[in-house]
């Protein structure tokens, strides 16, 4: 594989992941990607974003991967679904980036996310980039939706020092009208995590007519209280910011016309979690 193909200096690693990203790795072979996918030496990126203050704890920078088995209804990404919307970056290129800003993030007490797509459809790049962030200092954190979580060894679980669980609902019926795919492999993640004692926020996106039911939040709630290694929820209302990705891709957005949460259905949202003792911020 041409390291020209992989490391495109034409294409910016910076970016808004608002942005719409696509065929990017297009050029990237069937074997080449299956060694990017065995080996980790590479991956594929829809772009870094620095300086995020929403991705995690203190400042940070976020990479983007790409790659995703759940069709959110909601995902104002969509462009990250395909693997090869995604640029190739190897495994040297995005360290060094990431050492660019190690001392800044350490100040800033942020470090480095991984969010997607799904970073876990790439989980040893995933894993081989936290490692060296680890050494470098800085800390690790994966916003995931937990349905691979299994591709992660216990041994694993240590190069990550948060895990970002996006929970989309907690009725199965419910999630899989959500994402199309069952939520068990979801739980057993976050069950998995909590034996362990590894740190976890939650992230809960409110979208009205589908996820703001007091009943559904409520047994939300009530499963990451029972968890015990939560350290706080994420409320998220919905935004229109990724429609546009929808009609460009030339894809059917069912929720075209659905207007973000009012702010009173954001605080009952918001008091549900704290009625069972979760912090939310």
């Amino acid at each position: 594989m041409s390291i020209a193909v992989i490391d495109n200096p034409d294409v910016p690693l910076v970016a808004s992941p608002y942005d719409l990203r696509v065929s990017l790795g297009e050029k990237v072979g069937e074997t080449d990607v299956r060694e990017a996918l065995e080996t980790g030496d590479w991956g594929f990126v829809h772009s870094f974003t620095t300086g995020s203050a929403v991705d995690g704890p203190g400042v940070r920078i976020v990479a983007w991967l790409t790659s995703c088995q759940f069709r959110c209804v909601f995902c104002h990404n969509p462009d990250t679904w395909k693997l090869s919307n995604g640029m190739p970056v190897t495994l040297t290129r995005a360290v060094e980036f990431v050492n660019q800003y190690r001392r800044g993030l350490q100040t800033m007490k942020g470090g480095l996310t991984i969010s997607g797509g799904e970073p876990l459809m790439q989980h040893r790049f995933l894993l081989k980039l936290f490692a060296a962030a680890q050494r470098l200092g800085v800390h690790t954190a994966l916003d995931t939706n937990g349905c691979l979580g299994s591709r992660l060894t216990d041994e694993d679980l240590g190069s990550i020092d948060l895990v970002m669980l996006g929970v989309k609902a907690f009725s199965p019926e419910l999630h899989k009208r959500i994402t199309g795919l069952d939520n068990q492999p979801v739980h057993e993640f976050a069950r998995r995590l909590a034996a362990r004692h590894r740190p976890m926020w939650i992230r809960y996106v409110l979208v009205p007519g589908w996820s703001d039911d007091i009943a559904e939040v409520q047994r939300v709630a009530d499963f990451a209280a029972e968890l015990g290694n939560v350290e706080r929820v994420d409320v998220l209302p919905f935004h229109q910011l990724g429609r546009f990705k929808w009609e460009r891709l030339g894809m059917d957005y069912k929720l075209r016309d659905v207007e973000p949460p009012p702010r009173e259905k954001i605080d009952e949202v918001i008091s549900c979690f704290q009625a069972a003792g979760l912090k939310v911020v």
